[in-house]
């Protein structure tokens, strides 16, 4: 479907592609690997079409359609969630306006035999058949479906758009995307804007997705179950394997574990053959071993090992100093945002030493009470820290509260206080800022750079309570690593909002559940949390009957009952709509044939009989007739718009 030979890109006298070749056919699960910075996104971009200035070539049909998630996007204001997320479904909502057009043409026409009423007749009958053939009907339960699997509650769907985050902004536009249903999906880090619930939702859909699907993503579980090949770029060179990431970690080491065994064995050979030609090239007894010996060196193919990119975060957590053995108490906590309730009465002791997670739906309050825990919002209700408990945080929108204006350098020099001023160098030398780049400005940092300069920010003063909310989002599998293995080695106690199921496992000995304003506590890490929960995802909680049994029978008799009464009521609304569209369109016409009255009367030069005022009056009468019914259309439709946002 789409092919790529010998693909190269150059900045300035930066080698980032050197000679790219692989394919991507129509049912491929592709996830695209590699460090922060080797080309994985500018690669997406290449494939989209964005990036123009390459050598190579990029082959695939003229009419390939593709689905493309950026990090960063710029979503339109001025339409409610679910206007924005229906307008994917462009064509189906041209045909839907040709229709109701071509039909109040039709009811407003008399020559039945005309050429002229045969067309439209064919056009209506062409356009119910294409509008049929592309799941017309079906576009709203499509839109509803996808919105509330990335989250969306249904109230949710009439709000504007501009009262959204950016990450739940993002998600409109990945609902967007997937209701196109291109041939080929390029997702750049989707699941850094889901919840874990979502995600699950999300793996789901891409498993049944009949085109391509190339994704970057450093979410170990979501590549797995996602993905079915892996394309690792390094050093500006690709490995193309077959299979998901956690087996190609084991095919990866294998084949660097043989090419290294077979370059040693070479390296071996030449250095005998070249052992022996040294001590009997000047034998005449030898001269001719000596000569097959030089011949066999030359007609060796010489065996390279690939360059393995070795750059690491070389980091550990100060020891974290002495605090009470009660960390964080929370009493009758609740919080609201104007109407909106977050939080509402809920309890939590967290002590000295754990290391717990907070998970849950996005909206229910994860980042709200750490912010509280922080210091950073008030409440109602009780929350205090224990004795001597300092603080280290890690907002979730880190990446925003740097001053882009300033280096990377003046970031760490201007945190750093006493004996650490000393060390600024050192410390980002530790987190990759090396040479030049500690001289560049925040706003040019790509995510994974930022996640790391706010990383090495959290160890210029020493805490004991480590509050990270979404600290992975950004960062390449090595420095996720690299920052799990140094949080299991911190001896203070870290409370851990995250999405990240590998890396939440074995990290955390306790979690907390955000869950319609409450928080339930289980003990044991992400899985067993699954575990008891008795489910395989996040993706459904089930809700239990008094007999123990799961109401699953129920909940999808109920949901089928809420579906049709939400068709019928989406069918009342087409009905009116089409009513109003009608009688929009009389008043018009009957507004024109008035005005060319007028303008008969109006003319000095003209003599009319009283026929000519009867007409007028006679058409005032019927628009005020009409206007009376167009306003009782409205009212209908303004009711039936209220029962499906009640629903």
């Amino acid at each position: 479907m789409i092919s790529v030979n010998q693909l190269s890109l150059h900045f300035g006298g930066f080698e980032l592609f050197r000679d790219l070749s692989f394919m991507i056919n129509p049912r491929d699960r592709i996830g695209l690997v590699g460090r922060n910075g080797t080309g994985k996104t500018t690669l997406l971009k290449i494939l989209v079409g964005e990036i123009r200035d390459y050598e190579g070539i990029v082959s695939k049909p003229t009419d390939i359609t593709y689905g493309y998630l950026p990090q960063q996007i710029a979503v339109k204001d001025g339409k409610t969630v679910f206007d924005e997320a229906i307008s994917a479904f462009e064509e189906v909502l041209l045909l839907e306006h040709k229709i109701r057009q071509v039909n109040i043409e039709l009811n407003h026409r008399k020559d039945y035999q005309s050429d002229e009423y045969n067309k439209l007749i064919h056009d209506l009958s062409e356009a119910n058949e294409r509008f049929a053939i592309i799941g017309g009907s079906s576009i709203h339960a499509d839109v509803e479906q996808t919105l509330i699997g990335l989250g969306f509650r249904a109230g949710d769907f009439d709000r504007q758009t501009n009262e959204f985050s950016g990450g739940w902004r993002m998600r409109i536009e990945l609902a967007k995307i997937l209701l196109k249903k291109p041939q080929v999906l390029l997702l750049d880090e989707p699941t850094n804007h889901l919840d874990i619930e979502s995600i699950q939702w999300m793996e789901s859909f891409l498993a049944g997705y009949p085109g391509a699907v190339v994704l970057i993503s450093h979410d170990r579980a979501f590549l797995d179950n996602v993905t079915n090949r892996t394309i690792e770029i390094s050093l500006g060179k690709i490995y193309d394997y077959k299979v998901p990431y956690s087996q190609y970690i084991v095919l990866h080491k294998e084949r660097r574990e043989q090419q290294m065994a077979a370059f040693r064995n070479q390296q071996k050979l030449i250095g005998k053959t070249e052992d022996f030609i040294e001590r009997f090239r000047y034998k005449a007894t030898k001269a001719v071993q000596v000569q097959s010996r030089i011949k066999q060196l030359e007609k060796i193919e010489r065996l390279e090992v690939d360059d393995i990119d070795n750059s690491v975060m070389k980091f550990r957590f100060p020891p974290a100093r002495q605090s009470g053995n009660i960390v964080v108490e929370i009493k009758q906590l609740s919080k609201n945002y104007g109407d909106i309730m977050v939080l509402n009465d809920v309890e939590m002791t967290i002590t000295k030493g754990e290391k717990v997670a907070f998970v849950g739906r996005n909206g229910e309050g994860k980042t709200t009470l750490s912010k509280i825990i922080t210091g950073e919002l008030d409440c109602e209700g009780t929350c205090k820290l224990g004795h001597n408990v300092k603080i280290g945080y890690f907002a979730q929108n880190q990446d925003e509260l740097m001053d882009e204006a300033k280096t990377v350098f003046e970031t760490i020099d201007e945190a750093a206080t006493g004996e650490m001023r000393t060390k600024v160098r050192d410390l980002l030398g530790a987190f990759l800022f090396g040479g030049e780049d500690i001289d560049k400005k925040v706003k040019v940092l790509s995510g994974g750079e930022r996640s790391r300069l706010a990383l090495a920010k959290m160890l210029l003063q020493p805490v004991n309570l480590l509050v990270l909310d979404e600290p992975t989002n950004h960062l390449d599998m090595a420095s996720k690593d690299i920052l799990k293995q140094a949080l299991l080695n911190y001896d203070g106690t870290i409370l851990l909002v995250s999405h990240d199921r590998d890396f939440l496992n074995g990290l955390t000995s306790k979690v907390f559940e955000f869950r319609n304003n409450k928080i339930k506590e289980y003990i044991g890490g992400i899985y067993e949390f699954l575990e008891k929960k008795k489910i395989a995802t996040l993706s459904e909680l089930e809700r239990r009957d008094k007999t123990g049994n799961t109401s699953k029978d129920a909940e999808s008799s109920e949901n089928k009952i809420l579906y049709e009464q939400r068709k019928e009521i989406d069918r009342n609304i087409k009905r009116i709509e089409v009513r109003i569209m009608k009688s929009e369109d009389f008043i018009h016409q009957s507004e024109m044939k008035m005005n060319e009255l007028n303008r008969q009367m109006s003319s000095p030069d003209s003599t009319h009989d009283h026929s000519v005022f009867q007409k007028y009056e006679s058409l005032k009468t019927q628009i005020d007739e009409e206007m009376t019914r167009w306003e009782k259309y409205h009212n209908e439709l303004e009711e039936w718009k209220s029962r499906r946002n009640r629903q």
